[in-house]
């Protein structure tokens, strides 16, 4: 999928509905997953935010201090509904504060 939006090769729905967000200024956020990245995924990721993707992978932070795997869950939901200017009341956004050690 991320290949094919990258390259704008349209053959599915939603490969197709992301050309169209693409091509009238709308976002368009990808979360990929995979790991490791080889060097093709990070072409067509290189390539797919030079078309005007948002990436956004859903990576675990601390600086939230999560208590529990739905913590974790609402962060990373949290982090791609931002790119729509949403913010969902339990998301927990980094404020520039400075985590204190206890």
């Amino acid at each position: 999928t991320l290949s094919a939006i990258a390259n704008g090769y349209a053959d599915t729905l939603l490969v197709r509905a992301a050309d169209v967000c693409l091509k009238e200024n709308r976002r368009v956020v990808l979360m990929p997953r995979e790991t490791p990245l080889g060097r093709i995924h990070l072409r067509n990721l290189l390539a797919a935010a030079e078309a005007g993707c948002a990436i956004v992978p859903p990576m675990m932070t601390f600086y939230n201090r999560p208590e529990t795997l739905s913590d974790q869950i609402n962060h990373v939901v949290g982090k791609a509904l931002m790119q729509f200017g949403l913010t969902p009341p339990c998301f927990r956004p980094w404020t520039g504060d400075r985590i204190l050690e206890s």
